[in-house]
């Protein structure tokens, strides 16, 4: 079958026009096909050798794939573990919305807490990837900031949902607020996973998990 190929002309500020391929959808769905495969490869590199001890070579070996496939998709070995981080930062901030949006406009904070930490994501081997990417960026303020960035897209999302249901679910004063709230998730979410990253129990890190958000999120974890 032929492949149809469309030009089309752009004018360069009154300059002369240039012919440009347009690409097609099937190109556009081979690439994305790659870059999958890609994602799908180094996720199984990483989690086998650690990021910092990962070359792109052995990525474009893995996916089966030349280091030009690599760089039509990334720019370095960073871009592709965020293009990683935010798939999953993307379900995991579904997974949570999800959960607590089953109540509607009334919070449960305890039944939306069972949800949660029954659907939650706890994969070893991308915490496993997480933790070797933290470090690497720690040591890098520019990878740093980025990494800040796609973490706080999870945090937004939890916020927003709490900040919704205030006038039926009252957060514990010393959260502040439901950004508040939000960042102490989060947080305890981080140590219950670390926590599996050394017992490998993944069933009590999410009963762990939920008795920490219940007395994060309710007045019934006051001590005072």
């Amino acid at each position: 079958m032929r492949r149809c190929i469309r030009y089309i002309r752009e004018s360069n500020g009154g300059g002369p026009e240039t012919v440009v391929r347009a690409t097609t959808g099937r190109v556009t769905r081979r690439r994305a096909r790659t870059r999958a495969n890609l994602l799908d490869a180094a996720f199984a590199v990483f989690g086998a050798k650690g990021f910092g001890r990962v070359s792109i070579e052995e990525v474009c070996e893995a996916a089966g794939y030349s280091r030009g496939a690599f760089y039509s998709n990334f720019d370095s070995l960073d871009e592709l573990f965020f293009a990683l981080y935010r798939e999953r930062a993307d379900l995991i901030a579904e997974q949570v919305s999800g959960a607590l949006a089953l109540d509607g406009p009334d919070l449960d904070v305890p039944a939306a807490v069972d949800r949660v930490t029954e659907v939650l994501l706890l994969d070893r081997d991308w915490l496993l990837v997480k933790t070797d990417f933290l470090v690497h960026a720690a040591r890098d303020p520019a990878v740093a900031r980025t990494l800040l960035e796609h973490r706080a897209r999870l945090r937004r999302a939890i916020a927003d949902r709490l900040a919704g249901a205030r006038g039926d679910a009252t957060l514990p004063a010393v959260l502040g607020d439901a950004d508040g709230a939000a960042h102490a998730v989060v947080a305890a979410y981080d140590g219950v996973t670390t926590q599996l990253l050394l017992d490998r129990d993944v069933e009590h890190a999410r009963a762990w998990l939920g008795q920490l958000l219940t007395a994060l999120l309710t007045e019934g974890g006051d001590t005072t």
